[in-house]
């Protein structure tokens, strides 16, 4: 029987224009290998309703938000949980799915609240489990795991105080909870990081600094799994100037954005620091361990290479680092989709709770009193 999916994209996040379009990219690819069975396409919106939408819509569709003629949707927890097509009159219409793709990016989409509210719907779905998720997108706390694991990192701290960081200026100012390149800054004076933490409405959620270190590279590297470990081929990025790799120099340089972006691929680097990449890479890739397939981000300087972040929902699923390695797109997809039957995002279970501390428990006022 031929199964039913979803594909769900943009969502409340300053990622929600990329995301849009890794979804209608990954809508095409689905659509071709579903072998029969119905895709459905399911916006959701910068103020974080769900609607569905005709799958064949272009970018351009969705510049003013809410598509002409797009269905409300809710989505329900529970038993018979899932998306439901809301109506005014008589008893919601059941989008059934067998499993969600997921490409929202950053925000509410890629932290784990989404996957949180799928697995108490009991819907399967692409991608970074709720922890995963959790994990990867808290940029301290991801930078702690990897030091816990003994892999190199450049020193990060919270930017909560007045007291400066003990490693020098300049240094890099970072949303805690975002993505690699919005609302990134690069300062010299610890006041002006202040300031900027509370202005910024990126960084109004937390903020951390790290050093700037303007000799360094960026390097890049895709991992999945599916059955085992894989890592595509290494990307340098190409920046357009002495700073950051920046938004811009990631999806605006061209029409393709991200899949058009600047870039060395594979990269030219010594061997050493392609083998570094590629064990560190394998290490985060089984101490999470990630579903579906994530971005690795790297910089390299001289002989030292620091493991900088993961992004586990990647801009256009990092399907151009794998088409190097002569994976297609359909195989990405394929293997995104056939992971949701073998391994489960979540599984239930009251074990240990049987009553027994019921049963003894006094009554309610009395434990008031």
């Amino acid at each position: 029987m031929p199964e039913t999916y979803a594909v769900v994209y943009g969502g409340p996040s300053s990622e929600h224009d990329i995301s849009v379009l890794t979804g209608l990219q990954a809508l095409r690819i689905l659509r071709e290998i579903a072998a029969g069975g119905e895709v459905h396409s399911i916006y959701w919106s910068k103020r974080g309703d769900f609607y569905a939408v005709a799958p064949e819509l272009e970018a351009e569709a969705f510049v003013n938000g809410v598509p002409p003629k797009s269905k409300q949707l809710e989505l329900v927890t529970g038993d018979e949980g899932g998306f439901r097509v809301k109506r005014s009159l008589g008893k919601p219409k059941v989008l059934a799915v067998d499993a969600v793709v997921n490409c929202c990016h950053g925000g509410a989409g890629e932290d784990g609240r989404l996957q949180s509210a799928l697995d108490l719907a009991g819907v399967a779905y692409t991608g970074p489990t709720a922890n995963q998720a959790a994990l990867g997108m808290d940029k301290l706390t991801f930078g702690a795991f990897a030091a816990a694991l003994g892999l190199p990192t450049l020193p990060r701290t919270v930017l909560a105080t007045e007291s400066a960081p003990e490693f020098p200026a300049p240094w890099i100012v970072k949303p805690r909870f975002g993505g690699s390149s919005i609302g990134i800054e690069i300062v010299d004076e610890y006041e002006t990081a202040l300031k900027l933490a509370a202005s910024s409405p990126h960084l109004r959620a937390g903020a951390v600094v790290e050093p700037f270190l303007a000799e360094a590279v960026d390097l890049n590297i895709s991992v999945r799994g599916h059955g085992r470990t894989a890592l595509s081929e290494i990307e340098r990025p190409l920046r357009a100037g002495q700073g950051i790799y920046s938004y811009k120099d990631k999806y605006l340089t061209s029409g393709e954005g991200i899949l058009g972006a600047p870039r060395e691929l594979p990269a030219q680097v010594p061997d050493h620091v392609a083998q570094t990449i590629r064990d560190v890479a394998t290490k985060v890739r089984d101490a999470l361990p990630v579903r579906g397939v994530a971005r690795i981000d790297f910089l390299w300087n001289g002989d030292d290479v620091w493991l900088n972040e993961i992004n586990t929902i990647p801009g256009a699923l990092s399907f151009y680092l794998w088409r190097e390695s002569g994976v297609s797109y359909r195989e990405l997809m394929s293997d995104l989709v056939a992971e949701t039957r073998v391994s489960r995002s979540y599984e239930p279970t009251a074990s240990g709770s049987d009553g027994s501390a019921l049963r003894s428990a006094e009554s309610i006022a009395r434990k008031l009193a």
